[in-house]
């Protein structure tokens, strides 16, 4: 289910949405390791809970878009890359991005209401385990349907919630934050009868009046 096996050009064809935050995400990540310029990119937009207690509110979506090295940001987007585009075709751009976006947000703004002043943050790992919290939506939906995903999802779910808790300097907070926004909305989304109100649209795209 997981497994990327279209060329380049087909991935960019097909999942679009996931195709540019990737882009977005490794042009950043480039620019931030620019000398000079680099670092005052990513302490322009990383999160720092005292800056944002004094209005610079922006620096609860940019963080998003930061990684901390190479390391940070090739896991992220693995991750964004084997498992985006499904959710994507599944949920659709507008949906997607709700998911991808909200989840990182309220990962970010949990963890300023959490911690003290002095920390500061940076990573899409909000949003990524918001992508994974929509997938174990999912998994409670067609959990008698698609066994294949429950062993898939589930498992990576446990086991990055156990890392998060384990490696030192993770945004821990975030990533139960995005988690579980992930999985409300995906609940909300991937309800059967909302779904199938999305095939009746597509069936059927023009109403008369």
């Amino acid at each position: 289910m997981f497994s990327r096996r279209e060329s380049f050009k087909e991935y960019i064809k097909l999942y679009p949405v996931v195709s540019t935050l990737l882009a977005i995400n490794i042009i950043i990540f480039l620019l931030t390791i620019i000398p000079v310029y680099g670092i005052y990119l990513r302490y322009f937009g990383m999160g720092v809970n005292l800056l944002i207690a004094e209005g610079e509110y922006w620096r609860l979506i940019t963080p998003m878009f930061l990684h901390s090295g190479f390391a940070h940001l090739l896991f992220n987007m693995f991750s964004l890359y084997i498992f985006g585009p499904e959710l994507e075709q599944l949920s659709g751009k507008a949906r997607f991005l709700t998911i991808y976006f909200l989840s990182g947000f309220i990962g970010n703004v949990a963890t300023y209401l959490i911690h003290d002043w002095n920390y500061a943050s940076l990573g899409a790992s909000g949003a990524i385990y918001g992508i994974l919290g929509a997938f174990a939506a999912l998994v409670h939906y067609t959990k008698h349907l698609l066994p294949q995903l429950r062993q898939i999802i589930i498992p990576i779910i446990v086991i990055g919630v156990i890392l998060s808790f384990l490696q030192p300097n993770v945004g821990v907070t975030a990533h139960i934050g995005g988690l579980i926004t992930g999985f409300i909305l995906g609940m909300v989304f991937f309800h059967p009868k909302r779904i199938g109100s999305w095939k009746k649209k597509k069936k059927n795209p023009y109403t008369v009046v």
